[in-house]
């Protein structure tokens, strides 16, 4: 006998997962997840103006739109088969105040964003963001009165938001201000007014997190933002209220519900879907976009490779679907591979 037959003999080598892994077509075989472009939300940003492209500094390959730039971006969007985009509004400091009154204004940047794309791309899902954040002076989700953001005097304008969105096209409504019982409200009131249709994605389960900044630098909101978000926006170090804010969110009506930020919450996204079996998404939030860029830009990262083993590591934790600034590259990506 042999060193080589001995030593395979020796470490009872019968079952080698390694068989498996050896040639590309038994790799795709045996997959467990894959990413594809049914997975994507692309979040985009619009802005005041016409044939208007503005960089974000701070989210390389990230812009904002004019109306018309971004209805066109969409239209790319929707060729590729990108099932929905997500909007969101650079705000003129002008039009903000105290109560983020422009949040109801049925002329503001994300109803005309609403309407154009709706003309361009009808199939495509359009999600609007509910928060007052961008129409605020102060850069809160809500309305303040002194150091103190009211939760139900919010909730009440938060409605009304939402149906100014519904009523310029939105097919989802996503709130992601963290007041108590505004999902049911939302509800309630798209219910009222004729839109039973109108779906609600909840940011059930977002965390008070150092990973936003480059996301408030889009919006404007980075310069306006007195104190910090922590008596509505989750403690970091809780799991177990994840759940709990979940379940009211599903109980109030939710059809959807997600996590944000994503990456370094992959636990809190298993543990919602092992627990509710419902829709479960993640926003993978401007920071870990940022952080990818920037390390692949500098050379340190092979940049595609992490953008799409990022991706598949919330489909592992149990997505099914991801709002991801890399939603554009990924499904180029996919169509050139021929594996979209």
């Amino acid at each position: 006998m042999d060193a080589k037959t001995a030593l395979a003999r020796k470490l009872d080598l019968t079952h080698r997962p390694r068989r498996n892994r050896r040639t590309d077509w038994s790799r795709r075989l045996v997959r467990e997840n894959v990413v594809t472009i049914n997975d994507l939300i692309w979040p985009i940003f619009v802005v005041d103006g016409e044939k208007v492209q503005v960089p974000v500094a701070s989210m390389p390959g990230v812009f904002r739109y004019s109306v018309d730039e971004a209805a066109k971006a969409v239209a790319h969007a929707a060729s590729l088969g990108i099932p929905a985009i997500a909007l969101f509004p650079y705000t003129d400091p002008d039009l903000r105040d105290p109560t983020g009154s422009e949040a109801l204004n049925d002329q503001n940047l994300v109803c005309r964003a609403c309407r154009a794309i709706r003309e361009v791309a009808p199939d495509i899902g359009i999600v609007t963001d509910v928060a007052l954040d961008p129409y605020t002076s102060h850069g809160h989700d809500g309305v303040m009165e002194g150091e103190q953001i009211l939760n139900d005097e919010t909730v009440h304008i938060l409605v009304e938001q939402a149906l100014n969105q519904a009523r310029a096209g939105a097919d989802v409504i996503a709130p992601s201000d963290m007041m108590d019982g505004r999902v049911g409200a939302l509800r309630e009131g798209l219910d009222a007014a004729g839109f039973g249709h109108v779906q609600i994605m909840s940011y059930a389960a977002k965390y008070a997190s150092a990973f936003y900044g480059p996301f408030r630098d889009a919006v404007g909101t980075n310069k306006t933002l007195i104190g910090d978000k922590r008596t509505y926006q989750m403690d970091p170090a809780n799991t177990d209220e994840a759940l709990h804010e979940v379940e009211l969110d599903l109980t109030e009506g939710a059809d959807m519900v997600m996590v944000k930020p994503g990456m370094p919450y992959l636990d809190i996204i298993r543990r919602v879907k092992d627990t509710f079996g419902r829709p479960t998404f993640a926003y993978q939030v401007s920071g870990e976009y940022a952080m990818i860029m920037a390390a692949a830009n500098n050379g340190w990262i092979d940049g595609e490779k992490a953008m799409m083993e990022s991706l598949l590591a919330f489909k592992r934790a149990g997505c099914d679907g991801v709002l991801t600034y890399f939603a554009v590259r990924v499904a180029e990506k996919l169509k050139t591979e021929g594996v979209a």
